[in-house]
């Protein structure tokens, strides 16, 4: 099953959307098996097919801490047709990635995705017009005071593009607030790099926000373009594709919460 999930076989997660682009120019395997479920091991869950349990690309056993995460992988499977599709299945791709590469790098994939504290999403801001400002702040501010309040991380906002540093209490603060697991660290980092927004994957990691606040807050932008410039069915297609990615990461953090 290596050639099936390459993508997750190096170090860090990757960006779920260059996975996903070169996942897509490899052909697609025939299905090989009938059942899938798993079974109590020593670390955990593993998940298996036909009673024999996977191997991510690195040859490690596809475990699951918990029972629920395993049996969500197997689900994957179980609902793959004829051929098996690497990018209908976010959670064997989180998965492999975990066990393959954030494992053995948790401190350091923490600080990769800790840079975006001082560069994120939330804190550049639109000089105009008036509605998007207002509805930057509707979705943006809450998180802010929330980081404010909670953490005691005080972030400074900007107009425009132009790089403006954070306070390095402020970082130092968020990133202090990050877990330490390589699961959920994997999860807040492909959310992070989906949405463009640390701060969005921390709300949501400490139920400031729920999933559907973060994903609206993180489509702002975007959604206003769709609104004022109509539907692209391209960029339709590529957000629905950072959705179900979306989803596995949130399901991750949910379970192990």
């Amino acid at each position: 099953m290596r050639e099936l999930f390459d993508d997750a076989a190096e170090g860090a997660p990757r960006d779920p959307r260059e996975a996903s682009r070169q996942s897509a120019r490899a052909p697609l395997r025939k299905r090989f098996y009938k059942e899938t479920g798993t079974a109590e091991v020593a670390n955990g869950f593993a998940v298996t097919l036909d009673g024999k349990p996977i191997r991510t690309p690195g040859h490690t056993p596809l475990t699951a801490p918990i029972r629920e995460l395993a049996e969500a992988i197997a689900s994957e499977w179980g609902a793959q047709g004829e051929f098996i599709d690497p990018m209908a299945m976010p959670l064997t791709r989180l998965a492999n990635s975990v066990i393959d590469g954030v494992s053995g790098n948790i401190e350091a994939v923490a600080d990769d995705l800790a840079k975006y504290f001082e560069s994120d999403l939330l804190f550049y801001r639109a000089g105009f017009p008036e509605a998007l400002i207002a509805r930057q702040a509707q979705h943006w501010d809450p998180v802010l005071r929330w980081a404010a309040d909670d953490l005691g991380a005080h972030f400074i906002l900007t107009e425009g593009v132009m790089y403006v540093q954070q306070p390095e209490t402020a970082v130092a603060a968020a990133r202090a607030a990050l877990p330490a697991d390589a699961w959920r660290v994997a999860a807040l980092h492909v959310i992070t790099t989906l949405t463009g927004s640390a701060m969005l994957a921390l709300a949501l990691h400490r139920h400031a926000r729920d999933e559907a606040q973060v994903w609206a807050a993180a489509q702002v932008d975007e959604d206003w373009n769709r609104e004022t410039w109509g539907e692209d069915s391209e960029v339709e297609a590529r957000r629905a594709a950072r959705y179900k990615d979306f989803e596995a990461a949130a399901l991750v953090l949910k379970a192990l919460a």
